[in-house]
C-alpha cells in the first residue's frame, strides 16, 4: 500500500483516532468544497463472508481552497447526511496529488476496511448504501455531501462440487452435487442458501471456457443434485449468480475422466426362446 498522509481507526467500533494532518497545496485561497469522480470498489458490490477484514478501494477528487483538518474521505452510508449511519471500521486515505494547484484540486485514493465481526454488524446490513464525502475543517465544522452514488453490500456465499463416478462410460449417468451456504453477518458462519436457481457448468477437456448444461434449485439445506450424460471427460462445477442481497460464487472444478462402453454393455440384449 502506498505511504499514506493520513489513517483513522475506529477503536473498539466507537472512538476515531486520527494520526498525521492533510493540507493544501500553499497558495490556496478560501472558497467552497466540492467532490467529484467519486468511485468506491471499481463499482463492483462490496462481498463481505463472516471473519476477515474487507478491503474496499475507493477514489474521488476533491475541489477546495480552504484548510482543513483532516480527511478527506468517502464512505458508505445510510440514513441522513446529517446524522448518517456509517460502513467502516478503518480508512486509510493516499496525499494529495495535485491536479491543478491554484484551484486547490485534489486526486485522492482511499482504502475502506470493514470487520463483519463488529459487534454493530448484522444481516440487516446488506442491501444498497449511498456514498458520503467528508472533510474536517477548522473550528470542529465539516463539509459532508451526498455524492449520489448507490453501493450494494451482499453476504458472501461458496460453492461445493462432486461429480460421481470417476472415470464413468460414455453415455452413463453422472451424478452432480453440491450446496450452496450463504454468510450469515449475526451467527458470523456459512449457512445453507435454500430455494435459489443454480447453473450446472461443464467444460470439455481441452476446451478453455464453460458452458451452462442445465439450472436446478438448492434444496432447504442448500443441497444440490442433478444428473446428466457423459458425453466426453472435462470438468463440471456449480455457478450462482447473486441478488442484490447476496454475492455470485463459483465452485471449483471437479473433473470427470470417460472411458468407452464394454461391448458386453453396448450390445443390444437378444431375447432367445426355445
Amino acid at each position: 500500500m502506498a505511504g499514506t498522509m493520513w489513517r483513522a481507526v475506529v477503536a473498539g467500533g466507537a472512538a476515531l483516532v486520527f494520526t498525521g494532518v492533510a493540507a493544501m497545496p500553499a497558495g490556496a485561497a478560501e472558497g467552497g468544497v466540492s467532490f467529484s469522480r467519486v468511485s468506491v470498489n471499481g463499482g463492483k458490490p462490496i462481498v463481505i463472508g463472516v471473519k476477515e477484514w474487507v478491503e474496499v478501494p475507493a477514489a474521488f477528487r476533491m475541489t477546495t481552497t480552504l484548510r482543513y483538518n483532516y480527511g478527506p474521505m468517502v464512505f458508505p452510508y445510510r440514513g441522513t447526511i446529517e446524522r448518517p449511519e456509517t460502513l467502516w471500521n478503518a480508512i486509510e486515505g493516499s496525499d494529495c496529488k495535485v491536479v491543478d494547484r491554484a484551484k486547490g484540486v485534489c486526486d485522492f485514493e482511499e482504502w475502506l476496511y470493514i470487520d463483519p465481526r463488529d459487534l454493530d454488524f448484522g444481516n440487516e446490513d446488506a442491501g444498497t448504501w449511498r456514498t458520503a464525502a467528508r472533510v474536517h475543517l477548522p473550528g470542529d465544522s465539516q463539509d459532508i455531501d451526498d455524492v449520489n452514488l448507490p453501493v450494494r453490500v451482499q453476504r458472501a456465499t461458496r460453492l461445493t462440487v462432486d461429480a460421481s463416478p470417476e472415470p464413468v462410460a460414455m453415455g452413463r449417468t453422472i451424478t452432480v452435487s453440491g450446496r450452496l451456504t450463504r454468510a450469515n453477518w449475526d451467527t458470523h458462519t456459512y449457512q445453507g442458501y435454500a430455494g435459489r436457481s443454480v447453473s450446472l457448468q461443464f467444460k470439455p477437456a481441452g476446451a478453455s471456457s464453460y458452458r451452462t448444461v442445465k439450472t436446478t434449485t438448492s434444496g432447504a439445506t442448500g443441497s444440490l443434485r442433478t444428473t446428466v450424460k457423459a458425453t466426453g471427460p472435462g470438468t463440471w462445477r456449480w455457478t450462482y449468480y447473486g441478488n442484490s442481497a447476496s454475492g455470485a460464487s463459483t465452485s471449483g472444478g471437479d473433473h470427470v475422466a470417460t472411458r468407452p462402453r464394454s461391448m458386453h454393455s453396448a450390445l443390444p440384449r437378444v431375447m432367445h426362446t426355445v
